[in-house]
């Protein structure tokens, strides 16, 4: 039995969005949470300014690192991509590792610059690989 195909772009993108959408829904719920516990300990309506919006971006970022580390690392593959049938397998065809995990993450943040150049690898790779991929030895695969 051959293994399944690798991903294209357009379909690792859908499972993108679909995991920013999550990844944003929990951070909002996170900053809510934490706004009504501050105006439970400062009822008298003190103003965080650039500290809040720095807690909010931090919120968002943390959970975004925890969600594709514990997603990835866990069981290889998001919400986002279980829903449109992709796994990230590394060369034994597992899941990948902690480490290799994270340099996939860093690798994302890496490929955006500049222009999403590292995204549009995928589009003449044989093996659908982005820069992300090729750093830590990944491969995405249509699940079966």
């Amino acid at each position: 039995m051959s293994p399944a195909p690798y991903a294209g772009l357009v379909t690792r993108a859908v499972a993108f969005v679909i995991d920013a959408l999550i990844i944003n829904a929990v951070s909002v719920i996170l900053v809510a949470c934490g706004a009504l516990v501050l105006s439970v300990l400062f009822p008298e309506g003190k103003d965080f300014g650039l500290s809040g919006v720095l807690a909010g971006l931090g919120t968002l970022w943390l959970t975004g690192i925890v969600y594709f580390l514990a997603f990835w690392t866990l069981t290889g593959q998001t919400i986002g991509m279980r829903i449109m049938r992709l796994r990230v397998v590394d060369r034994a065809e597992g899941r990948p590792r902690l480490g290799r995990s994270v340099v996939r993450l860093i690798g994302m943040w890496l490929a955006a610059i500049p222009f999403m150049a590292g995204y549009v690898m995928i589009l003449f790779d044989r093996r659908r690989q982005g820069l992300h991929d090729k750093l830590a030895r990944t491969f995405v695969r249509y699940a079966a």
